[in-house]
């Protein structure tokens, strides 16, 4: 795991993993088919599309504002993304989630790609990383 709540480690791009432990007793993931270079590899290029994504109303990006909750990374390069938003009411709830399927499925080497909305666990300004306090002022 990382230091920064908002942060999806490597290993959340495993194919059943995600970006919190499992339950004590849960089976574990199983391993990747992708050579673990490559896997790392896809993860970063993901994560970069993600942060060239902007909420139209925020000055920041989708990444660093905590929205993106899982990536999961199957063996066939499809990539499944679990995200957020600030509110229920967000202006841009019909857009983004578009932008985030465009921006991901761009990096090279990527299949298929789901963006799914979810609400539990609530955004709240603590998964904001520095870098967006920062830009937004949020100290």
């Amino acid at each position: 795991m990382t230091d920064e709540p908002n942060k999806v480690p490597a290993e959340a791009a495993s194919p059943t993993a995600d970006a919190t432990p499992p339950a004590p007793g849960a089976a574990a993931a199983a391993p990747s088919a992708l050579p673990q270079g490559e896997l790392a590899r896809l993860t970063d290029d993901i994560i970069a599309a993600l942060k060239t994504v902007y909420d139209p109303e925020i000055p920041s990006d989708i990444y660093e504002l905590g929205l993106i909750y899982k990536i999961d990374v199957a063996d066939d390069r499809a990539v499944a993304i679990e995200m957020t938003l600030t509110t229920p009411n967000c202006p841009s709830a019909q857009e983004l989630p578009t932008m985030v399927e465009n921006a991901v499925a761009s990096v090279p080497g990527v299949g298929e790609v789901k963006v799914d909305i979810v609400w539990d666990p609530p955004w709240d300004p603590s998964r904001m990383s520095d870098e967006a306090r920062a830009v937004l002022n949020m100290w």
